[in-house]
């Protein structure tokens, strides 16, 4: 049986649905048969006509040089964690899982280099033995570092931005074989393009990140009711480094308790010097409690069950009556959505097709049992979504065509004139590539 901190505290009680439901998540799986590659939630599956995993980036040249040849469209994969169809092709697929680790490391600067394939939860060890940390991470740390960044992934921070804006440099393979390094200063445009890129400039082979000395995090974890978490929502974003809350409209939907409905978990991550590693919750139903560890062993939270998520970018002042909007929507109209929405706050950033670009962004997240019907439900959130001005995470679901999206993003233009100069011939497009960008 899964426990309530586990529930509380990072949002995967929905296990206990999966389980009730006899398992359908595991069966669909299990029905999937090679070629067919799927992604994590199952919600994008496709036959690649070619597929390589290219152990160097000399191979990873020839891969693509010879796809493009032969007019074949190229998408790279890392762990497949978005649930959108970014990397879905009929051409050759590129599997990036073999290039990983850290190739280079300057303490002086406190940057270093890493291949694009490496996974999140694979760095954190070896930038610590180095004495350096990641200054965030999102909080699952299975996606790949080049996906990641691809995708404007973040965590959570009034004074933290993404991951990508901790990126100063990135080494690419275009559509003709040929590497290009861009930085802040060679080929800045192209740098800021990439920062966010969606794959569509061409494949990441190595992503340079400022870093920052070692540290250690402390994770509080405590509940309240709605309205009580609202009115105190200011003051705990401020007082923390790292905040956040999942409001659960009946978290006894998930585990057997008596907890009150309405109900929010809430999340606190802040320095401390502890030396020690630990652990510990204040009462049996293991809802309020703390552990402290290295920061790369704390940011993240397991995910067991699969689930499909919608999330959008939305102006910080607009975070709270969004989020009432949203919390109204699920006690009316969508009773049966019963997954926790998750509120998250993002430093603005300078990437062109950040979600965060010029401005303090709180992103919030709906989410569905994977065996489950999403698209009602998402359809009338993302409504809410976007009147509110939303610009939808790119790596999750959204119905967002480029006529809706080229209008939300200041720096639209400028990241075109980088992608079709970069792969004129649309390479590194796929259909859903070309619905957002270009159509």
């Amino acid at each position: 049986m899964i426990g309530r901190r586990q529930l509380l505290r990072n949002a995967a009680g929905a296990a206990a649905l999966a389980a009730a439901s006899g398992s359908l998540v595991q069966r669909a799986f299990a029905a999937t048969a090679p070629p067919e590659w799927s992604n994590w939630s199952g919600s994008v599956r496709f036959t690649p006509a070619e597929k390589v995993a290219p152990t160097s980036v000399a191979e990873v040249q020839a891969a693509v040089a010879r796809a493009a040849k032969a007019g074949r469209g190229v998408r790279a994969i890392g762990s497949g964690h978005s649930f959108t169809p970014l990397c879905e092709t009929q051409g050759l697929q590129l599997v990036t899982s073999r290039l990983r680790g850290v190739e280079s490391v300057d303490t002086a600067r406190r940057e270093a280099w890493l291949l694009g394939g490496s996974k999140l939860y694979q760095v954190g060890e070896p930038l610590r033995k180095a004495g350096l940390a990641l200054s965030t991470m999102p909080d699952i740390d299975r996606q790949a570092l080049a996906g990641s960044i691809a995708t404007g992934t973040h965590g959570t921070g009034r004074t933290i931005g993404s991951l990508s804006s901790y990126v100063t440099g990135v080494r690419l393979v275009l559509a003709s074989g040929d590497t290009l390094e861009a930085t802040p200063d060679k080929h800045p445009e192209i740098f800021r393009a990439a920062q966010v890129s969606l794959g569509a400039l061409g494949v990441i082979t190595h992503v340079r990140l400022a870093l920052e000395p070692a540290f250690r995090l402390r994770e509080r974890n405590w509940t309240a009711p709605f309205e009580a978490c609202m009115a105190q929502l200011e003051s705990h974003v401020a007082q923390n480094r790292h905040f956040e809350f999942f409001w659960f409209p009946d978290p006894n939907a998930f585990v057997p308790a008596k907890l009150p409905k309405d109900l929010c978990g809430m999340k606190s991550l802040n320095p401390t010097k502890e030396p020690r590693d630990f652990e510990r919750w204040d009462d049996a139903a293991q809802t309020r409690g703390e552990r402290v560890g290295w920061s790369d062993t704390i940011y993240a939270s397991p995910r067991d069950t699969a689930f499909n998520e919608i999330e959008f970018a939305i102006p910080a002042e607009r975070g709270p009556d969004c989020v009432r909007e949203l919390r109204q929507l699920m006690l009316t109209k969508h009773k049966d959505a019963l997954w926790p929405l998750e509120y998250r706050t993002v430093k603005p950033d300078e990437a062109l097709l950040s979600p965060d670009c010029g401005r303090a962004t709180v992103t919030i997240s709906a989410h569905q049992a994977a065996e489950r019907p999403y698209r009602p439900y998402f359809d009338d959130v993302e409504a809410i979504f976007r009147n509110h001005g939303g610009r939808p995470h790119w790596g999750k679901i959204h119905k967002l065509g480029a006529k809706e999206l080229a209008p939300l993003y200041p720096k639209w233009d400028a990241f075109q004139r980088v992608r079709k100069e970069l792969d004129p011939k649309g390479v590194f497009l796929n259909a859903f590539l070309r619905k957002v960008l270009v159509a």
